[in-house]
């Protein structure tokens, strides 16, 4: 998730005089503590991957109070990696003059996906290590939950302003207060694109996983399947301030090749049952 901007809104792409509805950042105070739609998207997709999580770690034999027990050790992990990829890619631009509490004002937005995967999966290894519980059964009951995860972080990035597309003419386009930096003019909708791909791509793992053939073979395919769909997305994305590759890469692109990888080698080397042969 990319870097946050002030109060945002949205419309379809309508003449003018339409005048577009605002859409505020923060959804409601308590007290004088205000409490940010980003935040609260990010919290039920916590929600709803623990749920959905539990309902199927029963098919790996997991108890269902082992996947809450674990849930705290992710959120932990996931907010720590994905802040601190933030922080280190984005430190020239937002934090080296800053106070340094701006590094843990997450509730402004500021988190990437992939330092907050990272940051989960090792924070639940050390989880799993310690409660002596078998990985690749645990991390095929989390991985179509990730993807539900996504659906919702990704409208909270809406809400945010942040994680925003390129210049668009398209019908469904979308636009900004013109304080923002995409200075009012039509973008795509990407955080919309992401959530739509996500919601899907969850389903898909869903029905694989009452298919799944070998442990840990969701989660490889959860790996490589993400890098495509994030790699497709990205091209959407107007809001990177560095590209690589002559421009045309954008940092998650790369980060996704090293992913797919990841989830290729995990699918080819993975152990398989020991196929049963029947006595004739």
């Amino acid at each position: 998730m990319a870097t946050p901007f002030g109060d945002s809104s949205v419309a379809p792409s309508l003449p003018a005089p339409y005048a577009a509805p605002h859409v505020h950042r923060v959804a409601f105070h308590i007290g004088s503590l205000p409490v940010h739609w980003f935040g609260v998207f990010v919290a039920a997709g916590f929600l709803a991957g623990f749920w959905t999580a539990a309902r199927r770690a029963r098919r790996e034999g997991i108890t269902v109070e082992k996947i809450y027990d674990a849930g705290l050790w992710l959120i932990i992990g996931a907010i720590v990696g994905a802040r601190s990829l933030y922080v280190a890619s984005y430190w020239n631009e937002q934090f080296a003059n800053a106070p340094w509490s701006e590094m843990f004002m997450i509730q402004k937005g500021g988190l990437v996906f992939y330092g907050g995967l990272i940051g989960a999966t090792l924070s639940c290894l050390i989880f799993l290590w310690k409660n002596k519980l078998p990985v690749w059964k645990f991390a095929d009951a989390l991985a179509p939950s990730i993807a539900l995860g996504s659906f919702f972080g990704r409208f909270g990035c809406l809400l945010n302003g942040c994680c925003f597309g390129r210049p668009s003419d398209a019908p469904w386009a979308i636009h900004f207060p013109h304080d923002h930096e995409t200075a009012g003019d039509p973008v795509h909708p990407v955080q919309i694109y992401d959530s739509l791909l996500n919601i899907a791509f969850f389903a898909g793992l869903v029905w694989l996983h009452r298919r799944k053939k070998f442990d840990g073979q969701i989660f490889a395919l959860y790996l490589m399947g993400y890098a495509v769909l994030r790699s497709v997305v990205e091209s959407f994305r107007g809001d990177y301030v560095v590209r690589y590759l002559g421009g045309i890469a954008t940092p998650a692109q790369l980060v996704s090749i090293g992913i797919f990888v990841a989830g290729a080698l995990l699918y080819a080397r993975l152990p398989r049952p020991a196929a049963v042969v029947k006595a004739g």
